[in-house]
C-alpha cells in the first residue's frame, strides 16, 4: 500500500513537472522530448542486444532438449 501511493506521488509529480508553466507546472515538457529523443536508440539497442541474448539462450535449450530427448528414446 505504501509503494502504491509514493508511485501515485511520483507519477503526479512528473505529470505536474511537463505541464506548461501559465498552467502551474514547470514546463519541462521540451526538455522530457529530447531527453525521450536522443535516449530511444540507446534503449531500442539495449533491448536488442537484451533479445538476442535471449534468442541464443532459447537455442541453446532447444538443442539440449533435443538431445536429452534422443538419449531417453535410447
Amino acid at each position: 500500500m505504501k509503494s502504491l501511493i509514493i508511485g501515485l506521488i511520483i507519477l503526479a509529480a512528473a505529470v505536474f513537472s511537463m505541464l506548461p508553466p501559465d498552467k502551474a507546472g514547470l514546463g519541462w515538457g521540451d526538455e522530457v522530448l529530447k531527453f525521450l529523443k536522443g535516449g530511444l536508440p540507446v534503449i531500442a539497442v539495449l533491448i536488442g542486444i537484451i533479445a538476442v541474448f535471449i534468442g541464443i539462450a532459447d537455442i541453446k535449450d532447444r538443442t539440449e532438449a533435443k538431445k536429452e530427448e534422443h538419449e531417453d528414446k535410447q
